[in-house]
């Protein structure tokens, strides 16, 4: 595996004066590779992504992009340093066009050849933005919203991209073509952290799997020998395995 290009370090963290959600947390996420946090409800798995977002601040240990230590970074900082967060729900501007959404994920950029490059990319990556450029993005479903919010975030060609549920909300058939897509972002080079109910369908995307508990990496490794593990799946993956469905088409 390449080196990592996030890494979480002993990370602890909470809101306010609550107790600490995050207790000497650390995960690393490799070049080129698809890490998925999975858990119980309350393990922690959205304040990862809230830390290394910079959203909130540890209360002790560092977060590392690219090898530099960016603990206690602006969420703006962090972005031109190379990370984007893509949040829970839905977040497109329903009465702008797909078009006016995506720019705004350039709004930092003053080189208009360099975001015409971006857009052809993305267009490129997302069939369904470039086919439907032009519309409202409220006229979309919600698994082409989730892919115009996919294609505003990487406007600014960042190297790790953070996906908290992405398919929350969504039929089994959009879900099929999101997680195609978080394929398809792996493939052309982002490291990706991604949080996600869906555990099997995750962990099935997945490179690397975490299992949280209680703040902590209860077990890391390889997602095929978690998904594989009996014990595991009785635990924190629901049971049997899912039965996969086709994708509609894009």
């Amino acid at each position: 595996m390449s080196d990592p290009l996030l890494e979480l370090r002993d990370i602890q963290a909470g809101y306010g004066r609550a107790a600490m959600v995050l207790r000497g947390l650390s995960v690393t996420v490799p070049a080129g590779s698809v890490v998925c946090l999975v858990g119980p409800n309350g393990a922690g798995k959205s304040t990862v992504l809230k830390v290394a977002s910079g959203i909130l601040a540890p209360r002790s240990g560092t977060v590392h992009v690219d090898g530099q230590d960016v603990t206690g970074w602006s969420s703006q900082r962090l972005l031109g340093a190379g990370l984007a967060h893509v949040l829970q729900g839905h977040s497109v501007f329903p009465e702008m066009t797909v078009a006016e959404n995506v720019t705004l994920g350039a709004y930092t950029m003053t080189d208009k050849a360099r975001v015409a490059e971006r857009v052809a990319f993305v267009q490129d990556l997302f069939p369904v933005v470039r086919e439907r450029w032009r519309s409202l993005a409220g006229l979309l479903s919600g698994g082409q919203q989730k892919q115009v919010e996919f294609a505003r975030s990487l406007m600014v060609d960042p190297k790790v991209l953070l996906l908290d549920e992405p398919s929350m909300g969504l039929d089994p058939k959009a879900t099929a073509v999101v997680f195609e897509q978080v394929v398809a972002m792996r493939e052309a080079g982002l490291a990706i952290l991604l949080v996600e109910q869906n555990a099997r369908r995750a962990l099935e995307t997945a490179d690397l799997g975490c299992v949280l508990d209680l703040g902590r990496v209860h077990i890391s490794g390889p997602a095929p020998e978690l998904l594989a593990d009996p014990q595991l799946g009785e635990l924190y993956l629901g049971g049997r395995p899912s039965v996969t469905t086709p994708s509609e088409s894009r």
